[in-house]
């Protein structure tokens, strides 16, 4: 697909510029770092012992010779390693040459691994707290192993350069299919649930998987950048389902896949009431009336009854597809956004 994706090749003062940024002990420990995680000015300032206007100041120089990205979450700015410019890339490969065995940095790891325990342990307090709310439902349904296997099933071995999970939740999708993408991005409007898929990837390495606080009604990305998106269990959840799958939509490049994962149409009302679902399910004209609006090409949807042994009500969760035929035109707001504004 058109990616917009920068040359292969640095010129040669962009080369002289990050070699110079990779040249000063500091941001080298910065570099080692961000290679394993995303981490904010506070997290660093923590695991160096410096100021935080130094560390700022190193990574505005990291920034500036296109090393690292940044990306704001709410009040804080998260950091990584480009793997978008050749510059990163440059930066990856050379400190892949680096002594990992060297005490400070060796010190460096231990204080990252002890901040990113904290994190997790902060992370399991909320995910408990709504734990027994999400196994209730789950309980409804049928398996969580037989939709992730249809879900991997339906999505296609890829592989994607850049998939999308909507909603990500706690990042689940994202640790699914971590076999078939080159980059994942999660986007959650809830910075708790961010929060809790950060230290789930992070504490599985999953160092391709980026996330994102953002809106699903109006995302911070180009047209036509990804080729496959996911929804899992998100649209029950939004007031406009048929906006989120136009936006859906807008990012979807030419011959990408959209994924849709939610219930059929049922009648328990307590989901609403006491777990904030919008819509008590969707019929699949319904879904795939808007897929059509949307521009996209709908597919065959696939769906997952309850097992027949069961004797109380359960939910009926499907799987709707839609090919993005072409590269969307106007599809409500032009955007002349570019690969770079993915952060």
């Amino acid at each position: 697909m058109d990616s917009g994706a920068p040359s292969t090749k640095l010129d040669p003062r962009r080369l002289v510029v990050g070699l110079k940024a990779v040249a000063e002990t500091t941001r080298l420990r910065i570099l080692m770092l961000l290679a394993a995680n995303e981490l904010n000015v506070k997290d660093l300032t923590q695991i160096l012992g410096q100021s935080q206007p130094r560390i700022s100041r190193h990574l505005k120089l990291l920034v500036e010779a296109g090393l690292v990205e940044r990306v704001r979450e709410g009040s804080w700015v998260y950091f990584y390693i480009s793997d978008r410019s050749e510059a990163g890339r440059m930066a990856m490969r050379l400190i892949s040459e680096v002594d990992t065995n060297d005490s400070v940095l060796r010190r460096d790891r231990e204080r990252a691994d002890a901040l990113r325990r904290e994190r997790e342990a902060a992370a399991q307090v909320y995910f408990d707290a709504h734990a027994a709310d999400w196994d209730r439902i789950r309980a409804l349904h049928v398996s969580e192993a037989d939709v992730e296997t249809a879900i991997r099933a339906a999505l296609g071995a890829g592989p994607f350069k850049l998939l999308v999970d909507l909603g990500t939740g706690t990042g689940r999708v994202l640790e699914l299919m971590a076999d078939r993408y080159e980059r994942g991005v999660g986007i959650d409007a809830s910075q708790a649930m961010l929060a809790y898929a950060r230290a789930n990837l992070s504490g599985r390495g999953l160092t391709k998987a980026q996330l994102r606080h953002g809106d699903l009604y109006d995302l911070s990305m180009p047209d036509g950048s990804a080729d496959a998106v996911v929804m899992h269990q998100v649209l029950h959840y939004l007031a406009d389902p048929a906006a989120a799958i136009r936006e859906a939509a807008r990012v979807l490049a030419p011959g990408g896949r959209l994924l849709i994962v939610d219930f059929a149409p049922h009648e328990m009302e307590f989901l609403r009431d006491a777990h904030a679902h919008e819509r008590l399910g969707f019929a699949t004209q319904h879904v795939e009336g808007w897929l059509a609006e949307a521009g996209l090409e709908p597919l065959p949807p696939h769906a997952l009854p309850p097992p027949q042994d069961k004797n109380t009500d359960m939910l009926t969760v499907t799987i709707w597809q839609a090919r993005q035929r072409a590269r969307p035109g106007n599809t409500g707001r032009q955007t002349q956004r570019t690969l770079e504004e993915i952060r």
